[in-house]
């Protein structure tokens, strides 16, 4: 659901003053959105370096990392056109192109992500419960084609949001973006079912896959005998990647995806107080801030979800301080090696 159906909400409710919303809105998209855009550009573009410069030593899990780093810089590249949106007080300057942009982007980088770490879950998820077929069905190869899919996917399904651009506005007559339509009648209807299709396909079903594989993953470790308590290390890596996409659905996807529903709900209440629909525009103006902030919690994924992505960095910074070509071949092949040996730890322990 884009921010034009659901999102960056300000005016829903004609009969309530929007005044305070309006600078409620303004003061935290600004500042959110521009925080976001920071640590996201630093934190995915330091990814996205290390993993297109040790790319030859790769993996289906290198493969899934080096694309949601590519989601997450997209989503953040579009956030310093919110914050000029909001700095300007809610007057679009930036042209009907970069509105249809801006508001597709974000949605693209949300649903992207989603899948990318579905498929992250699937694959560690077969290494360690299923290691035989493992070997005959994990490869870079199939890793990218499910990139791709995913990617059309996502694209294609958010694409009519590019079809909604700036508007003026007939009060004020300045430039809108970003703004939701009226929301009455058929048109209600309408995005209360576009909602619960985005929500059941986009978020329930990933989060249902991941919730699946995790819940075999921790059985399989809590099953491993007690002389694999050597592997102590690997195991702890997979309860990290658990935790950190956990709390990333918990803390960014899910309040969104309810508040959103909700909200869609709350919008055919004709007997709502302005104290009731104000609390409510706050609460979509926080939900969408905290979704947008997931490009900030994938580096902590990429670099403590295994050995391999820091093997990868240690290894460039060895040869930016001159460490010999040879050295810095053999310790770039050491991280595709390790990034397989720590699920043959896992399958080890779990035996």
């Amino acid at each position: 659901m884009d921010s034009n159906l659901m999102g960056d909400v300000g005016r829903n409710f004609n009969e309530c003053s929007t005044e305070n919303i309006d600078r409620f809105r303004n003061h935290v998209y600004s500042t959110s959105y521009s925080v976001i855009t920071v640590l996201g550009l630093l934190g995915n573009g330091f990814a996205l370096a290390v993993l297109i410069r040790t790319y030859r030593q790769s993996s289906p899990f290198h493969v899934y990392m080096l694309n949601l780093a590519v989601s997450d810089l997209l989503g953040v590249t579009s956030l310093p056109l919110r914050v000029l949106y909001y700095v300007n007080q809610g007057e679009w300057k930036q042209g009907d192109f970069l509105c249809r942009i801006s508001s597709w982007a974000l949605y693209v980088n949300l649903y992207c992500s989603i899948y990318f770490m579905a498929a992250m879950s699937v694959t560690r998820f077969v290494a360690i419960v299923y290691p035989v077929q493992n070997l005959r069905l994990a490869s870079e190869t199939r890793a990218r084609l499910v990139c791709v899919g995913i990617w059309v996917f996502i694209c294609l399904t958010t694409s009519p949001f590019l079809m909604s651009g700036q508007k003026t506005d007939p009060v004020t007559r300045k430039i809108k973006c970003l703004e939701p339509p009226s929301a009455n009648g058929k048109g209600l209807s309408k995005l209360v079912t576009l909602n619960y299709v985005s929500v059941v396909t986009g978020f329930a079903l990933p989060f249902l896959v991941i919730l699946i594989c995790y819940a075999g993953i921790i059985r399989a470790l809590l099953s491993r005998s007690n002389s694999a308590r050597r592997q102590q290390g690997a195991s702890s890596r997979a309860i990290r990647m658990i935790a950190i996409v956990l709390v990333t659905f918990l803390v960014c996807f899910l309040p969104y995806h309810v508040q959103r529903t909700v909200h869609l709900s709350f919008l055919s209440r004709e007997d709502a107080t302005c104290e009731e629909q104000l609390a409510m525009q706050k609460s979509v103006v926080v939900t969408l801030c905290l979704a947008a902030s997931n490009s900030c919690f994938d580096p902590l994924l990429y670099f403590f979800s295994g050995e391999g992505f820091r093997t990868r960095w240690s290894s460039l910074r060895k040869m930016k301080n001159g460490g010999s070509v040879s050295r810095v071949a053999r310790i770039n092949a050491a991280a595709a090696v390790s990034e397989a040996a720590e699920a043959h730890q896992l399958n080890r322990a779990c035996s």
